[in-house]
């Protein structure tokens, strides 16, 4: 492997508390780097429309040294914008490689050199995944290995479980990811979906340097949705099952009533099992036009071809 530039992408979203020790420690981790790099290394943070000093201290550190650079949002767009925004902006930096990682330091800067040993390797990527969910809620754990369990056997691209978006990749990588247009993006999905060939890295899972995860449980149920939804369509197709199971049993049970009828009359209203069938039909039919109704919302905002960020200021 020849050596080349690196760019780090980190998308920030009020992370005026953890980005001096991200500075620090990325000071301590740069020299073990230089025997893979020829020159030094350039940092892309993205301004998620944070709400506090971060945006200040980014021009202050661009100020001091011209190698990190910085994205302003003109407001929150979202993690997946920065991720594609600070990518576009180290391809045209022209860095050969190039990393993503969180300010919140749970993405440990010392694993690059051994991502880039895994480089030197053959690899295209080299990637992070916790082994351990420790310090995290046990229902937020629990919900976060079904999902990957159930996506796995519904989607076409495997993820692993414990995945981080901490990974370092070569420059075609990169471009292979942002030629995908899609605006409703979910890079966990789209990183497996482009393939080249991935050394995972495991590592014990890292609490939070400072500050607060802006990351809510509704938040992480509905981005987890939005995976499913961009790379699986066996939700539709289940509800077409569902549809014809739910018919068959309605057949089955017109015929019950009937028979019924036949051999013994009917002298009860029946309303209790007539409102159950209503209740079981109507939950269906509702179930059904809200998940097709998922799919095109999706549609809806793709077609509409707005842009996935609008820039405020940069550097």
């Amino acid at each position: 492997m020849e050596r080349g530039s690196l760019c780090v992408v980190v998308p920030c979203h009020n992370e005026e508390q953890s980005l001096p020790v991200l500075f620090k420690r990325m000071g301590t981790v740069e020299p073990a780097l230089s025997r893979w790099l020829d020159e030094p290394i350039q940092y892309v943070f993205v301004d998620d429309g944070s709400t506090d000093d971060t945006l200040s201290i980014l021009r202050s550190e661009h100020a001091k040294r011209p190698s990190v650079h910085y994205v302003s949002f003109s407001r929150n767009f979202g993690k997946e914008a920065g991720l594609a925004a600070g990518l576009r902006k180290a391809l045209d930096l022209g860095s050969q490689f190039i990393s993503v990682m969180d300010a919140d330091l749970q993405d440990p800067p010392e694993l690059l050199g051994e991502m880039f040993a895994r480089l030197e390797d053959g690899f295209d990527v080299a990637a992070a995944y916790r082994t351990t969910r420790a310090g995290e809620p046990p229902i937020r754990s629990w919900f976060a290995e079904r999902f990957y369990g159930i996506i796995n056997r519904i989607s076409d691209v495997e993820i692993k479980s414990g995945a981080r978006d901490f990974r370092l990749m070569t420059r075609r990588v990169v471009t292979a990811i942002l030629s995908l247009p899609e605006n409703s993006r979910f890079s966990k999905g789209i990183f497996s979906w482009v393939g080249f060939r991935t050394a995972w890295i495991p590592y014990e899972n890292i609490e939070r340097e400072r500050g607060e995860s802006s990351w809510s449980f509704f938040s992480l149920a509905r981005y987890a949705l939005e995976g499913i939804v961009a790379f699986s369509t066996v939700p539709l197709e289940l509800i077409s099952i569902l549809g014809l199971l739910t018919c068959l049993l309605a057949m089955l049970f017109l015929v019950f009533v009937l028979v019924r009828a036949l051999a013994f009359g009917d002298p009860v209203a029946g309303w209790p099992s007539l409102m159950c069938v209503i209740l079981l039909l109507g939950g269906a039919i509702l179930f059904g036009v809200g998940l097709v109704g998922l799919y095109l919302s999706k549609v809806y905002s793709e077609v509409k071809r707005r842009p996935l960020y609008v820039i405020a200021e940069e550097a």
